[in-house]
């Protein structure tokens, strides 16, 4: 099971964001949207590093938005009520949970989903917020290769 970690930064809230994912000592991505939020990219960062790596997945993340949705099933009862929250209201993002939602049904066997701390120690988490707060100030996103080990 390959580790990747994912995370969501916007300037202002809504504002410019970007998102970013990395795999520990390896490849790592990041993008941008000129006006989004905070949440926004969270699910984008996780939704992006889905689409570009196939296989098993680890997936740490900070945002307990992203995490409990998996954890503790949100989406089985968004999917029962037509996309409707607890409230009866619309799901908030759905244009982006629908998409990482149908990739998650797809690969549910092979996907885990994990908090981490954020701005904490972990040197993994660290480089993705720095990605995707480098990502949300100049609008562009980047990819490479390097990032750190986990600590």
């Amino acid at each position: 099971m390959t580790v990747i970690y994912t995370d969501g930064a916007c300037r202002g809230n809504p504002g410019p964001g970007g998102w970013a994912w990395a795999i520990p000592g390896g490849r790592w991505a990041s993008g941008a949207d000129p006006r989004s939020t905070n949440q926004r990219m969270e699910i984008t960062a996780v939704l992006e590093a889905l689409r570009a790596n196939d296989g098993s997945l680890e997936v740490w993340s900070d945002s307990t938005y992203v995490v409990n949705c998996f954890r503790d099933r949100w989406w089985e009862k968004w999917l029962q009520r037509d996309w409707r929250n607890a409230a009866g209201k619309p799901v908030a993002n759905r244009d982006l949970w629908e998409p990482l939602i149908q990739r998650y049904l797809a690969r549910a066997d092979a996907l885990r989903f994990n908090w981490v701390k954020g701005h904490g120690l972990d040197p993994v988490n660290a480089f993705v917020d720095e990605r995707a707060v480098e990502a949300s100030r100049t609008l562009q996103g980047a990819t490479g290769t390097g990032a750190p080990e986990r600590g």
